[in-house]
C-alpha cells in the first residue's frame, strides 16, 4: 500500500510570506502536499477541521485569532511549527522540543532543520504532544515583549520652543476636539497648560495604567495628583486635583476607580 503523503496548512496574514514559505517548503520537502493557505486564524481553524493536515505552520501574530489560540484548538491534532519575529522570547518553550519555530523572514537553512525534525516525528508516528503549558509560557513571554514601555515624556510646542513635559508632573489630560490639553506643574511647581495635536485615546494607551486612569470620555487624571472626589447625582462625581481649582467630571462608567476613596 502506497504511504500517505504528509500534508500541511500555512496560516499567515501577510500574502507574500504565505507564498514565500509555500515555495520554500516545496523546494525543501517535495513530498509535502500543501493543502491550505489561510489568511487568518479563523480561516486556519476552518481549513484544519475540513482537511486535517498533519503539519500546521502558524504565524503567531494574526488579527482576531492568534496563532497561539489556533494551536490551542488544534491541540494534538497536528504537529505545529510557529512562524514568529520574536524567537528570543520563546526559547524556553521551543527548547523542550515540543514546538518548533521559524523566524521571519524564513531562512532556508533553518527551514531544512525544522523539516528534518518534523519528518522524524511523522516517520516515528509520534503523537503530537500536549502543549498547553508550553503555549502558556510562550504567550506570557510574547506579551512581555510586545507590551510598550510607558510614556515618560510628552512634547508640547509653547511659543517658539518645544517643551519636554515629564509624565509624572502631569495632573490631568483633557481632550479638546482634535487637540489634547496637558495640565502639569513646571519646575517651580506652578500650574501650566499646553495643547498638543495628539488624541487622548492615543496618549492613554501609552501612559502607565497604574497611575493614569480615564474618568470621563474626555478626561484622564494622574491618580497621584487627586485631592478628593465629590459624589454627585445619578452615580456621577467630580474630582479635585491637588493645588488646582478645576472640578473634573467623573462619568458613571468610570466611577468604580474611586470606590475605595
Amino acid at each position: 500500500m502506497k504511504p500517505t503523503r504528509p500534508t500541511a496548512l500555512i496560516a499567515d496574514d501577510e500574502p507574500l510570506l504565505r507564498s514565500s514559505l509555500a515555495r520554500l517548503l516545496s523546494e525543501t520537502w517535495p513530498e509535502l502536499e500543501i493543502v491550505a493557505l489561510a489568511r487568518n486564524g479563523r480561516e486556519a481553524l476552518e481549513l484544519f477541521k475540513e482537511l486535517k493536515p498533519s503539519v500546521c505552520f502558524l504565524d503567531i501574530h494574526m488579527p482576531g485569532i492568534s496563532g497561539i489560540d489556533v494551536a490551542r484548538q488544534i491541540g494534538r491534532g497536528a504537529h505545529l511549527v510557529f512562524v514568529t519575529a520574536y524567537s528570543e522570547y520563546a526559547v524556553e518553550a521551543f527548547a523542550q522540543g515540543a514546538l518548533d519555530y521559524l523566524v521571519k523572514p524564513v531562512d532556508q537553512a533553518r527551514l531544512v532543520e525544522t523539516v528534518m525534525r518534523v519528518r522524524e516525528r511523522l516517520g516515528a508516528a509520534h503523537e503530537a504532544p500536549d502543549i498547553d503549558v508550553l503555549l502558556d509560557k510562550l504567550e506570557a513571554r510574547l506579551q512581555r515583549k510586545t507590551a510598550p514601555e510607558p510614556l515618560r515624556w510628552i512634547k508640547a510646542s509653547i511659543g517658539q520652543s518645544v517643551r519636554l513635559i515629564p509624565v509624572e508632573d502631569i495632573d490631568f489630560l483633557r481632550s479638546d476636539e482634535k487637540y489634547t490639553q496637558i495640565a502639569w506643574r513646571d519646575d517651580e511647581g506652578k500650574v501650566a497648560e499646553a495643547l498638543i495635536r495628539t488624541s487622548l485615546r492615543e496618549l492613554l494607551v501609552q501612559l502607565d495604567g497604574t497611575h493614569f486612569v480615564q474618568i470621563h470620555r474626555s478626561v484622564v487624571v494622574n491618580m497621584n495628583k487627586v485631592c478628593h472626589v465629590t459624589r454627585g447625582e445619578n452615580e456621577t462625581a467630580t474630582v479635585s486635583m491637588k493645588g488646582r481649582t478645576e472640578k473634573l467630571p467623573v462619568s458613571r462608567s468610570y466611577l468604580h476607580h474611586f470606590k475605595q476613596m
